[in-house]
Parts: C-alpha cells; structure tokens; sequence
C-alpha cells in the first residue's frame, strides 16, 4: 500500500487565499496527499501567495531561500520535495518568480489550481511547469469537492467563492491583472456548495469576492441575482445561522443588499467596505469612481436600514500626491464615519499599476508620521467600540476552545472574540453571554441562559458612531 504524501501550503494576505488553500488540499486529496503542518516533512511545499504590497512578495522569495535549504537537506535523506508557487505573484511575475528562485517547480496563478494533478506529473516528468493563463473554463466546475471529515474538521465557520476578480480598475491595485474579470458563480452550484457545509456542522458562511456586492450569478428562474437575493436564499438554507459577507465596493452597494441587512435575521450588521481616502482629490488619483459624500450616504443608507450595523475599513496613506490637507480629510471622515475596526496600510507602488508610475511621492517619513495619526484614531474608536459591550448581553457564536483550560471562544454578531468558561457540548451553538470585561481585543463574559441551543437572536450594541 502507498504511504499517502505530505502536503504543506502556506497562504498570505486576503480570505479568499485561506478558501483557495483549502480547496487545494481537496484537489490534491484524490492523488494521495494529505496536509502536514511542518514544511521540513512535506513532499509538495505550496505558497499561496499575495500580490497587494510590495513587502508580501519579497516575504515569498525569503521563504523560498529557506525551503531551497529544506530541498536540499531532504534529497540528502533521498526523499524528493517539489515546491509550488500558487496565487497571485505567480500570476503576476510567472517565469520571474523560476529566475529569481530556480528551487521553485511549479508556478500556477489563483485561475488554474484546478490543474495542480496535471502540474504536478509534468514538472516531474519534464522538471518544471508554469501556467499563469486565464483560463476559460470555471475553474470551480473542476474542483474535488472536499469530503465530509475535512469539512467538520474545519470549524463551524466557512468561506464560499461566490465572485472572482475586479472590473474597477483602482490605479493602486493589481487584483485586474491577477485576478482577471468579474465573474460570478451560478445561484446552483453555490447552494450546493452551501448546503454540503451545512450538513457537515458548518454554521457560519461569509461569501467571499474580490469585489463580493458587484455578485450577479445566474439564478435558478434563468435571471440574474444580485447579492442581496442570494443572500436571502442562502439564509433559508436549514443549519446555517450567520451570514457575512467580504469584501465590497461602496459602487456596489443596491437596494438588494440594504433591504438583506433590513430583513434577514441571519445576516450580521457588521459590515467591511472600503473606502481608502477621505479626500475627493485623491479618491480620483485613485480612480476609485465615488467621493466622500458618496460614501457617507451609502453608511447613511445602510444605518437607515438597521440601526445596530457597524463598519470596517481600508485605508491607504501616502498615495501620490497625498497632502496634509487630503490626509486631514481622511481624518475628519473617520471621525464621522465611526468604525468599529479598520485596515490602514502605506502606499506601496505595485509594477504595472498605473499609480506606479505617478511621479508626486510622500515621503516615507511622512507616510509613517500619517499613518500613526491615523492607526491612533482607529484604535480610539474600535476601544470605544468594544468596552460600549461590556455589561451588555449578547449572542456569540462558540466556535473552539480558547487556549485556557477549560474556556470556549466564540465570536459576537460583531466579530468580536467573546471567552466563556463552559464545556465543549456549546460549540456551534449561539448563546447569550454577558460580557463582564475586555482584554486586548477580546472579551470575557458568562453563559447567562442553560446550555441549549437556539436560534440567533442579536441584541443591540453600540455603533460607536
């Protein structure tokens, strides 16, 4: 009998890298693979990588030094060790990537892992193989759907596909060039998809895309669905009782969508939509088609709809031609907007975007100057955010123990970590805790109710607005 092979994959940057890693591991399960987590033991390496900032790429070819050492030791020991680079710097730099780091095998971009098999029997019968086509088959009709154990071995939570790609063209961005078109995946096949989950204890799903509310998939009665309504079929499908969503273009947001977070019991009021600059000067630099009313009367939309929604955010300091009077602008949106969370990174030029080649630089001392102003603003705010729950009551979700003995974690309507001491019998349930206080960014708290499961009910909770 053939002792199965090991596989290791290491995935940077988005959500949508963590469900591509996954659906790997089910592609590559049928040829006899399973996943290990130590590098040193595997016989096929897979980096899944991220192209968005400069410092994720590089972080790729130092990684890539350290598995050439690994190689090697493992050919010592007479054991083969094929190392693959998947994702989007494959996309991006393909044969780049075989001249910088000859150790590398394989090279496939986040279109073509469905070819992995294929990939694998040609680098080993011809010693590499590159593919970074887009190709025009759907790469999800091809892929292996995973199989029960590695479903509940997963968790109760769950990322879907349901969109791919960007048509928005930001002048920062390289996901068109890496990611290819939109393109939206039926109403079907993400039911079943869904509905596989739901069977295997999966209780959460949060819908993935690069631009996830620009989703218009082809339903059932032959229309075309917005996310809105397929979030509203989704959300009728038995076991599944959270729904999210990530991530969105505020272009994107219609009625569908406002009139789901109005309706739907299961889909929870915390929403990540970007916004990158405060500043209309730069919103345009950056191509990014909204100003910063527009962006005001979507949140306005959206807490119209429900009161208890709060938001996250992306933010990029330093872009080109950034002046103290754009950055301030991004200031005073903050501080109207009201997050409880956000993402904010410095520029970093990306080859081949077009804001590579703007000429008006920041310097890097006053990125980093801004970009403290601005992490400083956040972090006041998501604090207020989290210590408004403390003596407040609210539903989590148990996902797993936390690492103390005897303590289960779950997560608020809010993303928010909520510990418990209590029994692992409440994983995948939602139970109302009393949060008595908060630690970092986690909270602790007590069951206030009898172990029993129930249906999601979300309580109320500071906006932070």
């Amino acid at each position: 009998m053939t002792p199965p092979r090991k596989l290791h994959i290491k995935s940077y940057g988005c959500q949508m890298n963590v469900y591509d890693a996954q659906r790997m591991v089910d592609t590559l399960a049928p040829e006899g693979f399973v996943e290990t987590a130590s590098a040193e033991d595997a016989d096929l390496v897979i980096l899944n990588t991220c192209h968005i900032r400069e410092k994720a790429s590089e972080k790729v070819y130092s990684e890539l030094g350290r598995l050439r050492v690994a190689k090697d030791e493992a050919a010592r020991g007479g054991r083969a060790m094929q190392i693959a680079v998947a994702g989007c710097v494959a996309q991006a730099e393909g044969e780049e990537i075989v001249r910088r780091a000859p150790v590398v095998d394989i090279v496939v971009g986040p279109q073509s892992y469905h070819h992995l098999p294929e990939l694998l029997r040609r680098a080993g019968n011809e010693g590499r193989a590159i593919e970074t086509e887009f190709p025009a088959a759907d790469k999800f009709g091809f892929l292996a759907q995973p199989k029960p154990d590695a479903i509940r071995a997963r968790g109760i939570s769950a990322f879907v596909t349901v969109q791919e790609g960007c048509d928005k063209f930001c002048t920062f961005c390289v996901v068109p060039y890496t990611r290819g078109a939109e393109v939206s995946r039926p109403v079907a096949r993400i039911v079943d998809d869904v509905k596989r989950l739901a069977e295997n204890g999966v209780r959460e799903l949060t819908l993935i895309g690069q631009n996830v509310n620009a989703y218009h998939g082809e339903g059932p009665d032959g229309k075309t669905w917005p996310l809105g309504r397929l979030l509203e079929h989704l959300a009728a499908i038995p076991g599944i009782a959270r729904l999210r969503y990530s991530t969105s273009h505020p272009r994107d947001v219609d009625d569908s969508l406002i009139a789901a977070h109005r309706d739907l019991e299961a889909l929870m009021p915390f929403v990540h939509l970007p916004v990158q600059s405060g500043s209309d000067r730069i919103l345009a630099a950056m191509n990014r088609k909204h100003t910063a009313d527009d962006y005001r009367r979507v949140i306005d939309r959206f807490r119209a709809a429900r009161q208890d929604i709060a938001f996250s955010s992306d933010f990029i300091v330093g872009f080109p031609g950034e002046s103290e009077q754009d950055f301030l602008a991004t200031l005073a949106l903050v501080m109207q907007i009201g997050y409880a969370a956000a993402y904010s990174f410095k520029y970093s030029a990306r080859p081949g975007t077009p804001a590579a080649d703007m000429q008006e630089t920041v310097s890097p001392a006053e990125m980093d100057q801004r970009l403290e102003r601005l992490q400083e603003l956040i972090d006041s705010q998501q604090s207020a955010f989290n210590k408004a729950a403390i003596g407040s009551t609210v539903d989590v979700l148990f996902e797993r123990p936390a690492r103390k003995d005897g303590q289960i974690v779950g997560r608020t309507a809010f993303l928010q970590p909520a510990h418990v001491m209590a029994s692992p019998d409440i994983i995948g349930q939602i139970l109302p805790v009393r949060i008595d206080s908060l630690e970092r960014y986690s909270f602790l708290g007590e069951l206030v109710t009898p172990r029993v499961a129930r249906e999601p009910a979300l309580s109320p909770i500071a906006t932070g607005a």
